[in-house]
């Protein structure tokens, strides 16, 4: 025959911890309230560097690696994807400026 094995926990005492008379009743404490002047720090720059962000992010303008927003954008209205009028003309606006030209990917190799 075999010889039964044991568990682990055959070999170490069992030790409980004697409960304390009274149960402390704890209240979740709450978040700090956020902050208006935290929100209104936001700069328009910092608006507009996010809304591109959420096109390079949308999946039904097609793929944003390779190319620049504008390029991206006029290719969706080629295919008929209806982007947003206010992405192009945002990125007609700021064309000189790489960080609105250049997608969220572009740092990446290819």
């Amino acid at each position: 025959m075999t010889t039964k094995r044991g568990l682990i926990t055959d070999s170490f005492k069992v030790v409980k911890r004697a409960r304390r008379g009274t149960k402390q009743a704890k209240t979740p404490s709450s978040p700090p309230p956020p902050e208006k002047a935290e929100a209104e720090t936001k700069t328009i720059r910092e608006e507009e560097l996010e809304t591109l962000r959420h096109f390079d992010l949308d999946w039904r303008f097609g793929p944003c690696t390779g190319i620049s927003r504008l390029q991206r954008w006029e290719r969706a209205k080629l295919h008929g994807l209806s982007p947003p009028e206010e992405i192009r003309d945002l990125l007609l606006q700021t064309h000189t400026d790489p960080e609105y030209s250049r997608s969220l990917w572009s740092e990446y190799p290819l």
